[in-house]
């Protein structure tokens, strides 16, 4: 095939997983759109085509960062997801990007870029910590799929084995059946309380049970959230062990808190384990400001404990100390310097058009390292368009089939199982990602 007819037959699968592959609720708030904004399904199908690739699920604090996300996926050719966290952008959020508007700016951004490459629209940690979360949730959760999710993380961890289960079962009812979903079991704490495979496998098979399938498992399996490293890092045998352990199940691991570890533990996640997405948050955030960090995105601190600003990088020097100025104001310190978000993002977008520009390409060259060199996630685009494509419809089949029986794994069971496992819970973690 000559080099014009390539292009014409890329542009003719585009086109027609355009017209097949994006959810009820895409093409209704975008009906003319060419962003191919997809279910979290065929993101994690395309990156298990690949094998030993991860997508990278950026989480979008602020507009640079989604820009600068997207346009390396599209240099890299990778199937991508686009996520918030309900601490970043639920009802009380610290980032001007939320649960109602993210799906609105990456379309727009997609469009105004030329960006090809199928994108999901992720509700990241959905937490649910007590009964009354849960009523609110079933409110709650519908509205963000109106406003163009295309996948969730009903994240219920926070609380202990049986009502974290008994909490996904009500909650995983509330999300379409086409859509990404992603569950969690144990708090991610770094230096304590790792998750078991008892504790995985009693979530999953509960799960099973009763007819929700997730196409992503999260443990607590060393990490962090944040700008500071892990104690232990990522615990690769215990990562595998897991998967290994839900084999039956057919379900992917996401993994969290990258941010706190070097790329070659994340290159032995991607190698050795089922795992087929991986959050980076805190990182994208601090290079989007210009700040200095090391190669897997852990911000460098001088001798007084404080970030160190690269010149003519992200923001400028003027912002900056603006920014430095209003976080002492308020007292923060480290990881809180993620509440600057939002009261800043429209003074960032009133940036000269070539700051602007800057601080999406830091995110753009750091993101294409890390999905080339590290997610090894190069081509999973045109793998997930094959996906859409031979399924001909925005809606995969789950990966798993039922194998635990309904009437065993009653409320009742559940409870007392339960309690009879053996958890490492260790001390209370801090939730936000």
């Amino acid at each position: 095939m000559s080099k014009q007819g390539s292009v014409t037959g890329k542009l003719d699968h585009f086109d027609e997983a355009l017209r097949v592959g994006r959810p009820p609720n895409i093409v209704k708030l975008f009906p003319n759109s060419r962003a191919l904004i997809v279910s979290g399904k065929f993101i994690d199908r395309a990156v298990l085509a690949k094998g030993q690739a991860i997508a990278m699920a950026a989480n979008g604090r602020n507009s640079f960062v989604i820009r600068g996300a997207l346009q390396a996926a599209q240099r890299a050719n990778a199937a991508l997801i686009i996520e918030i966290a309900k601490s970043e952008g639920g009802a009380d959020a610290y980032c001007a990007v939320n649960y109602w508007n993210i799906a609105r700016i990456v379309d727009a951004a997609c469009n105004e870029l030329g960006i090809t490459v199928p994108v999901a629209i992720h509700a990241d940690h959905y937490g649910i910590k007590n009964d009354a979360d849960i009523e609110a949730a079933k409110v709650e959760i519908p509205t963000l799929f109106e406003a163009g999710m295309t996948s969730a993380a009903i994240d219920a961890s926070h609380m202990a084995d049986d009502k974290n289960l008994l909490a996904s079962i009500v909650l995983g009812k509330y999300i379409p059946e086409w859509a990404g979903l992603e569950t969690e079991v144990g708090e991610i704490k770094g230096k304590e309380g790792l998750s078991t495979v008892e504790e995985a496998l009693f979530l999953i098979r509960g799960l099973n049970a009763h007819g929700i399938f997730p196409d992503w498992i999260a443990l607590n399996n060393g990490t962090t959230h944040g700008i500071e490293a892990s104690g232990q890092g990522i615990q690769v045998e215990l990562t595998k062990q897991i998967h290994e352990a839900l084999s039956d199940y057919h379900i992917s691991g996401a993994q969290h808190g990258t941010s706190g570890n070097n790329s070659d533990r994340l290159r032995e996640i991607a190698a050795r384990t089922r795992t087929t997405k991986a959050n980076v948050a805190t990182a994208l955030q601090m290079i989007s400001w210009g700040l200095e960090v090391n190669d897997y995105g852990n911000a460098i601190l001088d001798d007084d404990g404080n970030f160190k600003k690269v010149k003519d990088a992200g923001v400028t020097e003027q912002m900056w100390s603006e920014m430095i100025a209003y976080a002492d104001a308020q007292g923060y310190k480290g990881g809180n310097f993620k509440k600057l978000n939002l009261p800043f993002e429209n003074k960032l977008l009133g940036q000269p058009r070539e700051i602007r520009q800057r601080m999406i390409k830091c995110v753009e060259d750091f993101a294409y390292n890390m999905l080339i060199n590290v997610f090894n996630a190069e081509n999973t685009a045109s793998l997930a368009i094959e996906a859409i494509l031979d399924t001909g419809s925005y809606a995969s089949k789950p990966k798993a089939q039922r194998i635990e029986d309904p009437e065993k794994w009653t409320p009742e069971y559940i409870q007392k199982h339960a309690a009879e496992i053996d958890s490492d819970k260790g001390p209370a973690g801090d939730f936000d990602d």
